[in-house]
């Protein structure tokens, strides 16, 4: 069961995430940690710091090697058995990245309706979807993936014998640039949209910054994705 839902989230990924986030967004009434106002910075500032890990997490795992992470045909699918750079740490680190991401937002957003809706189905989601690229790896690598497994582990970092791992690596930000400009672009902008709107929420317009400042600050943002995004399809920068 968890393999045939976890293909299903896995090609549908992109659509679920959003609608969902949404759905908990609209739904959800942010509050005060503990109905503390003094608490609700530090629990900001921790939120940001969180997903902030999850970001670094996943740009250190594409700089240093690279997976077929849209899979082929929205199908769970790898030409080879990549166990370099930080996946000879962590199996999923990506994954692992994106929960962390999750986290953070929440953390950041403090809505009962999205702790209960966004989390656990984040949760539920890359379980399933694990398990079914595992089955994946399983049955087209055998013994070499067998073995993979027994020496790292699948969700939690194990950090021993690092230096060695990147020692005759080369850190490729190009790579970075080019495949993850576009989660970078869309979390930077996650997170500031959902502070404002959740200080919006617990302290009503005073809160909101003026609008010139909000038009200056996505005046930049969006051109720089559309940079980024540029060099990309031109060619001018390659992976």
């Amino acid at each position: 069961m968890n393999v045939n839902l976890g293909n299903f989230f896995f090609r549908y990924r992109n659509a679920i995430g959003p609608v969902v986030f949404l759905v908990a967004i609209a739904a959800g009434t942010p509050t005060y940690p503990l109905n503390r106002p003094d608490l609700n910075l530090m629990l900001d500032l921790a939120g940001i710091s969180v997903a902030l890990l999850g970001q670094v997490l996943r740009i250190i795992t594409i700089g240093y090697e690279y997976i077929e992470r849209g899979g082929r045909n929205r199908q769970v699918y790898a030409s080879k058995l990549i166990q370099g750079g930080v996946f000879a740490h962590c199996r999923n680190p990506l994954y692992v990245g994106n929960i962390l991401l999750a986290v953070g937002l929440s953390m950041v957003v403090h809505s009962l309706v999205f702790y209960l809706t966004v989390l656990p189905l984040v949760g539920l989601a890359y379980i399933c979807i694990v398990s079914a690229e595992e089955s994946f790896l399983r049955e087209k690598f055998g013994d070499e993936y067998v073995e993979y497994c027994k020496r790292v582990n699948r969700w939690v970092p194990r950090w021993k014998g690092w230096t060695d791992s990147i020692e005759n690596m080369k850190f490729n930000w190009r790579r970075v640039l080019v495949k993850e400009y576009n989660t970078l672009f869309v979390a930077t902008f996650a997170l500031v949209v959902v502070k404002i709107w959740s200080d919006y929420q617990v302290q009503g317009p005073a809160a909101l910054p003026s609008s010139s400042s909000l038009s200056v600050a996505f005046a930049l943002w969006l051109s720089s994705y559309i940079f980024v995004r540029s060099l990309k399809k031109s060619g001018f920068i390659r992976a």
